[in-house]
């Protein structure tokens, strides 16, 4: 061998030990925060457990004889279109229920909207005189059926306050785009419900109405931002909501209160209307979509917020053959800023990965990703790349000052609450590098898209914990990094309920795709919810 053949070959095996040596030092590095991680949250639990109390309220009771609150959208759409039962019917119970319910979970901005019961009059009596036709029915795929929204999503003529003092109240002057689609097949709104303000924290708490509770344990958090819609739906106040999710913020409601959820890829939902957007944005992360107690339900509603060329475009009415599709899941997002994911999830996992090995010839690989151990970073970096301007939304068209703030919170006079301070400071901290965020992201893309490719499914991780007890997030505030990488990546992901763990909370999982293949995941969301039925309502039926 050559001297610069022995000077190579002594150079690669340096370069390999050096690799060696820092693969060794970042595993104990990991490990050494996974244990800090695990102290910290048993710490804040305890401290959290002693504070709200031994006592938790659940949802009240459900009555037998309004059991049909339970029904699924297309089984109330389809008893109103029979004459089974009364729109008036329908409407009028879920407006007792969401009346029964709010006391506990606090959910509601506006309403109940008395003008829906008459408007389901108005529907009732042209059924029973026969003046809908096969056509109109086809074209009101929801007609009659009762659904609510966040109140940062514009309904006319009703409150519009993005959860701030400032616009406490200001009503919206048109409907968003979502809920107009929804009326024009045939849906009734009945209520807009809380916020974090301008959606900007990962609980539900704002200085209008307070706090929205879990409706499994009331000193639990909902999560956020769409939590109110979350509350509201998993104790059947609503038949279904719309929700918006910039970080987690359909996922993560639907994760912690036991229901299902959809985030569109990027831009196949229009977004006028939501967070005071004009729907025109290009580079943004925010989608519109689904929340509801059924998997079966998300894909019709989907239908609609995209609407016919879109819906055939992506083939959402095609059927999938799961068998053909291939599988991976990861059990850790390998982020040492994240608490460790709890064994009850994990368990939850194995189940998903389990009942897959058995459908799919090829299985389900466990894979990892680059690039996920910066989730957060990545996430923060993008959010200072959207349109919008948090402290200007905040202020309510005039621009805050952090330090000024975070002097009048210290001081009792700020009209705002901890969580957005906490973000207003964030934006004076040092901010992300962007060339090397830039190239983790590109990274992170191309071997989510290569290993995924026109058939891939992904199972992940929704977080580490189930729900936590309220005002836990200040302290793991970096746990939502599961449901960010999404958003980040632009990619489809649903969340799916699958049961409760020993202290009665939901558990789940996401499912995720490549881009424009929402499809596939609400596919498999299908089949999990026939073998699974994860979804386990957060009260009794007497």
């Amino acid at each position: 061998m050559s001297t610069s053949g022995n000077r190579r070959e002594s150079r690669n095996k340096r370069n390999k030990s050096t690799q060696i040596m820092k693969d060794i030092a970042y595993s104990l590095l990991f490990n050494f925060f996974m244990i800090i991680h695990m102290l910290v949250d048993r710490l804040v639990e305890m401290v959290l457990k002693w504070y709200w109390g031994p006592s938790r309220m659940r949802c009240p009771p459900l009555q037998r004889k309004s059991i049909i609150v339970t029904y699924s959208v297309q089984e109330l759409a389809k008893m109103i279109r029979t004459k089974e039962v009364t729109c008036f019917e329908v409407i009028s119970a879920f407006i007792d229920r969401l009346n029964e319910v709010n006391p506990v979970v606090n959910a509601v901005i506006d309403g109940p909207f008395i003008e829906a019961l008459e408007e389901a009059k108005a529907i009732d009596d042209r059924i029973q005189r026969g003046l809908i036709s096969e056509n109109e029915f086809a074209e009101k795929p929801f007609l009659g059926v009762p659904f609510t929204t966040k109140d940062s999503t514009a309904v006319k003529d009703k409150l519009h306050t993005l959860g701030i003092k400032a616009r406490r109240h200001v009503k919206a002057k048109e409907d968003a785009e979502c809920v107009k689609l929804m009326k024009e097949a045939g849906a009734i709104i009945i209520a807009t419900t809380s916020i974090p303000e301008i959606n900007r924290w990962q609980e539900t708490r704002n200085n209008l109405i307070g706090q929205t509770n879990n409706p499994y344990d009331s000193r639990r958090t909902v999560g956020g931002s769409s939590g109110g819609e979350g509350a509201l739906v998993a104790a059947c106040g609503s038949a279904f909501g719309l929700g918006t999710d910039i970080g987690g913020s359909i996922r993560m409601p639907a994760f912690y209160c036991g229901i299902y959820g959809h985030k569109p890829t990027s831009n196949i939902v229009n977004t006028r209307g939501c967070s005071l957007r004009t729907g025109r944005e290009t580079s943004t992360m925010v989608v519109a979509g689904p929340m509801t107690r059924y998997a079966s339900d998300m894909r019709p509603i989907m239908k609609t917020l995209v609407g016919p060329k879109t819906a055939q475009a992506l083939k959402l009415d095609e059927k999938t053959d799961l068998k053909k599709l291939r599988y991976f899941y990861m059990s850790s997002s390998g982020d040492i800023k994240c608490s460790s994911v709890h064994p009850q999830l994990q368990r939850a996992m194995n189940r998903i990965v389990e009942h897959f090995q058995n459908i799919a010839p090829g299985g389900v690989e466990k894979v990892t990703l680059s690039g996920t151990e910066k989730t957060s970073n990545m996430w923060r970096y993008w959010m200072t790349q959207e349109p919008a301007n948090f402290s200007n939304l905040l202020g309510n068209g005039k621009q805050l000052s952090p330090l000024v703030e975070l002097a009048k919170k210290l001081t009792g006079n700020s009209e705002y609450t901890l969580a957005s301070v906490y973000s207003l400071i964030d934006s004076i901290l040092p901010q992300e590098n962007a060339d090397k965020i830039k190239e983790i992201t590109r990274r992170c893309d191309q071997e989510l898209t290569e290993l995924l490719g026109d058939d891939g499914i992904l199972f992940y991780h929704s977080t580490t914990h189930a729900a936590p007890y309220h005002y836990s997030a200040f302290v793991n505030v970096y746990n939502f990094g599961y449901w960010c990488l999404f958003n980040v990546l632009h990619v489809p992901a649903t969340q799916i309920p699958l049961g409760l763990d020993p202290d009665g909370l939901p558990l789940g999982i996401q499912i995720v795709a490549s881009r424009n293949r929402d499809r596939h995941c609400l596919s498999v969301a299908e089949e999990i919810e026939r073998t699974f039925n994860g979804h386990i309502p957060p009260f009794i039926i007497d």
